[in-house]
């Protein structure tokens, strides 16, 4: 099932600014929190390097920018959160997708490489892998994609047969081509298999919701308990 959604609902689920999860996501790890923390260091020095060499004219500016690079390493997972969900806001149409799971496996990929030295001093390249689920969906249009994500332990249940909601991006209004898609939500284990956090995870439960009843509603059956209820 695809159902095409409006602009305004569309940017409902997909906000410009970074919601929490993403910022969590965006916030990374600790080496990532360094990196960062380091960059701040780095700019505050040049920021005073430069008030210095340009004179007293130039504190107010020098003052201003202390302040951002000195928090850069608070603001830059909204930045770098709010870069992508506008990357994503670019497709002019959007529809929600309901199919089902069509096979789950996980694979070993390589994500990077390490160079060390040994005692001997030789030098070894270590490679770093991670274990990655691949979930395929579809419907029955013959329609079919694939996310990879990294591997939780929450993944165990998922399993062909069941029902698979995403929200998927096109820049044709018929959605005859799809060129994007977000994390998949599988209502039965109520769980969503994602990377990146794109949609806002409440929003998008409230489309599903207002879908499934939609179709409830029109459903044969339940047209004729309508009709049958008229006649009595």
């Amino acid at each position: 099932m695809l159902v095409p959604i409006t602009r305004q609902k569309f940017e409902q689920v997909i906000p410009i600014l970074a919601t929490g999860p993403q910022y969590a996501y965006c916030w990374g790890k600790f080496p990532v929190f360094i990196k960062r923390l380091l960059i701040s260091v780095i700019a505050v020095v040049v920021v005073l390097i430069l008030g210095l060499a340009l004179g007293e004219g130039f504190n107010p500016v020098r003052l201003l920018l202390g302040i951002i690079a000195a928090l850069y390493w608070l603001w830059a997972p909204i930045y770098w959160a709010t870069r992508r969900n506008l990357e994503i806001r670019r497709y002019k149409y959007s529809g929600f997708w309901r199919g089902e799971v069509l096979d789950v496996f996980v694979t070993e990929e390589l994500i990077g490489t390490e160079e060390n030295v040994n005692n001997r001093g030789e030098l070894l390249i270590v490679e770093n892998r991670e274990r990655r689920l691949n979930l395929d969906v579809g419907d029955e249009t013959g329609f079919e994609t694939q996310l990879q994500v990294p591997l939780r332990r929450t993944h165990k249940g998922i399993a062909p047969g069941q029902i698979a909601e995403m929200l998927v991006m096109s820049n044709q209004s018929d959605l005859g081509r799809i060129a994007k898609t977000s994390d998949v939500y599988i209502p039965s284990l109520n769980l969503w298999v994602s990377d990146y956090p794109y949609v806002q995870r409440d929003v998008f439960d409230q489309v599903s919701r207002q879908l499934g009843e939609s179709r409830e509603a029109t459903s044969p059956k339940k047209r004729a308990a309508k009709t049958k209820r008229r006649i009595r």
